[in-house]
Protein backbone atom coordinates (compact mmCIF):
# COMPACT_ATOMS: atom_id res chain seq x y z
CA UNK A 1 0.00 0.00 0.00
CA UNK A 2 0.90 3.57 -1.21
CA UNK A 3 2.35 5.94 1.90
CA UNK A 4 2.76 9.15 1.89
CA UNK A 5 5.19 11.06 4.06
CA UNK A 6 3.98 14.89 5.96
CA UNK A 7 5.78 16.98 2.99
CA UNK A 8 4.02 14.61 0.37
CA UNK A 9 0.66 15.58 2.19
CA UNK A 10 1.11 19.17 2.78
CA UNK A 11 1.97 19.45 -0.82
CA UNK A 12 -1.01 17.39 -2.37
CA UNK A 13 -3.48 18.79 0.12
CA UNK A 14 -2.34 22.51 0.39
CA UNK A 15 -2.58 21.68 4.12
CA UNK A 16 -0.37 24.10 6.56
CA UNK A 17 1.82 21.38 8.71
CA UNK A 18 -0.02 22.58 11.77
CA UNK A 19 -3.83 21.63 10.15
CA UNK A 20 -2.56 18.61 9.53
CA UNK A 21 -1.50 18.00 13.21
CA UNK A 22 -4.46 19.42 14.83
CA UNK A 23 -6.77 16.45 12.52
CA UNK A 24 -4.20 14.50 13.37
CA UNK A 25 -4.26 15.11 17.44
CA UNK A 26 -8.64 15.44 16.77
CA UNK A 27 -8.34 11.73 15.91
CA UNK A 28 -9.70 12.10 12.44
CA UNK A 29 -6.96 10.38 11.24
CA UNK A 30 -3.54 7.72 12.96
CA UNK A 31 -0.83 7.69 11.00
CA UNK A 32 1.58 4.60 10.83
CA UNK A 33 5.30 5.50 11.62
CA UNK A 34 8.29 5.31 9.82
CA UNK A 35 11.82 6.16 9.82
CA UNK A 36 13.07 7.97 12.86
CA UNK A 37 8.84 7.83 13.62
CA UNK A 38 8.01 10.37 11.11
CA UNK A 39 4.21 10.20 10.10
CA UNK A 40 3.00 7.88 7.04
CA UNK A 41 -0.52 8.10 5.84
CA UNK A 42 -2.57 6.18 3.43
CA UNK A 43 -4.38 7.32 0.45
CA UNK A 44 -7.86 6.58 2.83
CA UNK A 45 -6.17 9.02 5.48
CA UNK A 46 -5.53 11.74 2.76
CA UNK A 47 -9.38 11.58 1.74
CA UNK A 48 -10.41 11.34 5.58
CA UNK A 49 -8.61 14.88 6.16
CA UNK A 50 -9.35 16.95 3.36
CA UNK A 51 -13.06 15.67 4.40
CA UNK A 52 -12.45 16.51 7.82
CA UNK A 53 -10.92 20.17 7.42
CA UNK A 54 -13.82 21.21 4.64
CA UNK A 55 -16.50 19.55 7.46
CA UNK A 56 -14.99 21.53 10.20
CA UNK A 57 -14.58 24.93 7.50
CA UNK A 58 -18.37 24.30 7.18
CA UNK A 59 -19.08 24.14 10.67
CA UNK A 60 -20.41 20.94 10.81
CA UNK A 61 -21.27 19.33 13.94
CA UNK A 62 -18.17 17.55 15.75
CA UNK A 63 -20.35 14.46 16.15
CA UNK A 64 -21.49 14.44 12.90
CA UNK A 65 -17.56 15.05 11.64
CA UNK A 66 -16.13 12.19 13.38
CA UNK A 67 -19.45 9.39 12.40
CA UNK A 68 -19.31 10.73 9.12
CA UNK A 69 -15.53 10.28 8.23
CA UNK A 70 -15.41 7.18 10.71
CA UNK A 71 -18.34 5.57 8.31
CA UNK A 72 -16.67 6.85 5.07
CA UNK A 73 -13.43 5.24 5.36
CA UNK A 74 -15.33 2.09 5.83
CA UNK A 75 -15.84 2.20 2.37
CA UNK A 76 -13.33 4.08 0.58
CA UNK A 77 -10.92 2.16 -1.65
CA UNK A 78 -7.80 1.63 -0.72
CA UNK A 79 -6.24 3.49 -3.25
CA UNK A 80 -7.31 6.32 -6.10
CA UNK A 81 -10.14 4.09 -8.20
CA UNK A 82 -9.82 5.05 -12.31
CA UNK A 83 -12.90 6.75 -12.21
CA UNK A 84 -12.05 9.43 -9.86
CA UNK A 85 -13.48 10.02 -6.49
CA UNK A 86 -15.26 13.48 -5.61
CA UNK A 87 -16.44 14.42 -2.24
CA UNK A 88 -19.20 16.69 -1.13
CA UNK A 89 -21.00 17.92 2.20
CA UNK A 90 -24.63 18.58 1.30
CA UNK A 91 -25.80 20.13 4.72
CA UNK A 92 -24.47 18.10 7.50
CA UNK A 93 -23.93 14.68 4.95
CA UNK A 94 -21.14 13.52 3.30
CA UNK A 95 -21.53 12.47 -0.06
CA UNK A 96 -19.27 10.49 -2.46
CA UNK A 97 -18.94 10.32 -5.95
CA UNK A 98 -16.92 7.51 -7.54
CA UNK A 99 -17.18 7.94 -11.14
CA UNK A 100 -21.38 7.79 -12.06
CA UNK A 101 -22.08 6.22 -8.94
CA UNK A 102 -22.93 8.68 -5.88
CA UNK A 103 -23.18 7.45 -2.08
CA UNK A 104 -23.74 8.84 1.01
CA UNK A 105 -21.11 8.39 3.69
CA UNK A 106 -22.78 7.64 6.53
CA UNK A 107 -24.97 5.02 5.63
CA UNK A 108 -23.50 3.56 2.11
CA UNK A 109 -26.93 4.36 0.76
CA UNK A 110 -26.79 4.98 -2.91
CA UNK A 111 -27.81 8.35 -4.52
CA UNK A 112 -29.75 9.63 -7.60
CA UNK A 113 -27.90 12.61 -7.87
CA UNK A 114 -26.06 15.28 -5.76
CA UNK A 115 -28.82 17.43 -4.06
CA UNK A 116 -27.11 21.11 -5.36
CA UNK A 117 -25.14 22.88 -7.40
CA UNK A 118 -21.39 22.11 -6.73
CA UNK A 119 -20.89 25.91 -7.42
CA UNK A 120 -23.55 27.50 -5.95
CA UNK A 121 -25.03 27.25 -2.49
CA UNK A 122 -24.24 25.09 0.06
CA UNK A 123 -22.72 21.89 -1.93
CA UNK A 124 -18.93 22.05 -1.56
CA UNK A 125 -17.02 19.85 -3.48
CA UNK A 126 -13.40 18.30 -2.37
CA UNK A 127 -11.91 16.89 -5.17
CA UNK A 128 -9.69 13.77 -4.41
CA UNK A 129 -5.76 14.89 -4.97
CA UNK A 130 -4.58 13.87 -8.85
CA UNK A 131 -2.15 11.71 -6.53
CA UNK A 132 1.45 11.65 -8.04
CA UNK A 133 3.35 8.70 -8.30
CA UNK A 134 5.69 8.70 -5.16
CA UNK A 135 9.87 9.64 -6.02
CA UNK A 136 11.67 6.42 -6.19
CA UNK A 137 14.67 5.84 -4.34
CA UNK A 138 16.71 7.46 -7.26
CA UNK A 139 14.56 10.43 -7.19
CA UNK A 140 15.64 10.97 -3.75
CA UNK A 141 19.56 10.18 -4.09
CA UNK A 142 19.08 12.91 -7.61
CA UNK A 143 17.87 15.36 -5.03
CA UNK A 144 20.36 14.78 -2.57
CA UNK A 145 23.33 15.14 -5.53
CA UNK A 146 21.52 18.27 -6.77
CA UNK A 147 21.15 20.24 -3.43
CA UNK A 148 24.24 18.68 -1.01
CA UNK A 149 26.58 21.63 -1.68
CA UNK A 150 24.74 24.15 -0.99
CA UNK A 151 22.37 22.53 1.56
CA UNK A 152 23.98 19.37 3.44
CA UNK A 153 20.90 18.81 5.78
CA UNK A 154 18.67 18.46 3.08
CA UNK A 155 20.53 16.18 0.87
CA UNK A 156 20.62 13.62 4.23
CA UNK A 157 17.03 14.08 4.43
CA UNK A 158 17.38 13.04 0.45
CA UNK A 159 19.38 9.98 0.99
CA UNK A 160 17.85 8.81 3.95
CA UNK A 161 14.64 8.90 1.84
CA UNK A 162 16.16 7.01 -1.42
CA UNK A 163 17.22 4.45 1.50
CA UNK A 164 14.03 3.90 3.11
CA UNK A 165 12.71 3.47 -0.97
CA UNK A 166 15.42 0.79 -1.70
CA UNK A 167 18.02 -0.49 1.29
CA UNK A 168 20.02 -2.00 -0.99
CA UNK A 169 21.00 1.84 -2.94
CA UNK A 170 25.03 1.83 -2.26
CA UNK A 171 25.07 5.40 -3.37
CA UNK A 172 22.58 7.00 -1.23
CA UNK A 173 24.24 4.98 2.02
CA UNK A 174 27.77 6.02 1.12
CA UNK A 175 26.74 9.50 0.58
CA UNK A 176 24.92 9.76 3.48
CA UNK A 177 27.64 8.53 5.18
CA UNK A 178 30.36 11.22 3.73
CA UNK A 179 27.91 13.81 4.52
CA UNK A 180 27.03 13.15 8.01
CA UNK A 181 30.93 12.77 8.34
CA UNK A 182 31.21 16.38 6.66
CA UNK A 183 28.67 17.71 9.47
CA UNK A 184 30.58 16.23 12.21
CA UNK A 185 28.09 14.12 13.29
CA UNK A 186 30.19 11.08 13.28
CA UNK A 187 28.62 8.77 15.63
CA UNK A 188 25.49 8.98 12.94
CA UNK A 189 28.02 8.52 10.14
CA UNK A 190 29.21 5.34 11.67
CA UNK A 191 25.96 3.99 12.63
CA UNK A 192 25.08 4.75 8.81
CA UNK A 193 28.15 2.98 7.31
CA UNK A 194 27.50 -0.08 9.50
CA UNK A 195 23.92 -0.32 9.23
CA UNK A 196 25.15 0.48 5.16
CA UNK A 197 27.56 -2.66 5.37
CA UNK A 198 24.78 -5.09 6.94
CA UNK A 199 22.31 -4.36 4.78
CA UNK A 200 24.66 -4.34 1.04
CA UNK A 201 27.77 -6.31 1.98
CA UNK A 202 31.00 -5.73 1.51
CA UNK A 203 31.27 -2.69 -0.27
CA UNK A 204 34.41 -1.52 -0.24
CA UNK A 205 33.51 2.27 -0.85
CA UNK A 206 31.51 1.65 2.31
CA UNK A 207 34.27 0.03 3.83
CA UNK A 208 37.22 2.82 3.25
CA UNK A 209 35.03 5.57 3.98
CA UNK A 210 34.27 3.34 7.59
CA UNK A 211 37.68 3.52 7.67
CA UNK A 212 38.53 7.33 7.23
CA UNK A 213 36.00 7.85 9.90
CA UNK A 214 37.21 5.77 12.74
CA UNK A 215 40.84 7.77 11.59
CA UNK A 216 39.03 10.71 12.10
CA UNK A 217 37.58 9.61 15.46
CA UNK A 218 40.97 8.26 16.59
CA UNK A 219 40.18 4.67 16.32
CA UNK A 220 42.85 3.69 14.23
CA UNK A 221 42.96 0.16 14.60
CA UNK A 222 39.34 -0.56 14.11
CA UNK A 223 39.94 1.63 10.73
CA UNK A 224 42.87 -0.46 9.80
CA UNK A 225 40.56 -3.53 10.03
CA UNK A 226 37.96 -1.34 7.68
CA UNK A 227 40.68 -0.77 5.31
CA UNK A 228 41.60 -4.18 5.43
CA UNK A 229 38.62 -5.23 4.68
CA UNK A 230 38.04 -2.54 1.65
CA UNK A 231 40.84 -3.63 0.07
CA UNK A 232 40.05 -7.16 0.38
CA UNK A 233 37.00 -6.71 -1.36
CA UNK A 234 38.39 -4.61 -4.02
CA UNK A 235 42.56 -5.10 -4.57
CA UNK A 236 42.63 -2.28 -6.88
CA UNK A 237 41.10 0.26 -4.25
CA UNK A 238 44.43 2.49 -4.28
CA UNK A 239 43.23 5.01 -1.89
CA UNK A 240 42.53 2.06 0.47
CA UNK A 241 46.29 1.31 -0.03
CA UNK A 242 47.32 4.62 0.32
CA UNK A 243 46.01 5.38 3.93
CA UNK A 244 46.95 1.40 4.55
CA UNK A 245 50.41 2.52 4.31
CA UNK A 246 50.22 5.65 5.93
CA UNK A 247 48.26 3.67 9.11
CA UNK A 248 50.40 1.00 9.19
CA UNK A 249 53.55 3.17 9.61
CA UNK A 250 51.67 4.78 12.46
CA UNK A 251 51.03 1.67 13.87
CA UNK A 252 53.93 0.60 14.04
CA UNK A 253 53.85 -2.22 10.86
CA UNK A 254 56.69 -1.38 8.33
CA UNK A 255 56.38 -4.36 6.44
CA UNK A 256 52.75 -3.97 5.51
CA UNK A 257 53.61 -0.09 5.41
CA UNK A 258 55.73 -0.91 2.11
CA UNK A 259 53.43 -3.57 0.67
CA UNK A 260 50.55 -1.07 0.72
CA UNK A 261 52.65 1.72 -0.65
CA UNK A 262 54.34 -0.50 -3.33
CA UNK A 263 50.83 -1.57 -4.69
CA UNK A 264 49.56 1.83 -4.48
CA UNK A 265 52.59 2.80 -6.61
CA UNK A 266 51.74 0.22 -8.84
CA UNK A 267 48.14 1.47 -9.58
CA UNK A 268 48.45 4.40 -9.91
CA UNK A 269 52.14 4.18 -11.57
CA UNK A 270 52.77 7.23 -9.05
CA UNK A 271 54.92 7.99 -6.10
CA UNK A 272 52.83 9.39 -3.49
CA UNK A 273 53.33 13.18 -2.70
Amino acid sequence: MQQYGVREVEKLLQLPRSTLRALVKAGFVTPSRGARRAWLFSFQDLIVLRTAQALVAAKVPRARINRSVRELRKRLPAAMPLSGLSIGAVGDRVVVREGSRQWQAESGQYLLAFEGDPDKGALKVIQAPQLEKSPSAEDWFERGLAVEEHDRRAAIDAYERAIAADPGHVDARVNLGSALHEEGRLQEAERAYREAIEACGDEPLLLYNLGVLLEDMGRKTEAFEAYKFAVRADPGLADGHYNLALLCDELKRPMEAIRHMAQYRKLTGRRPA
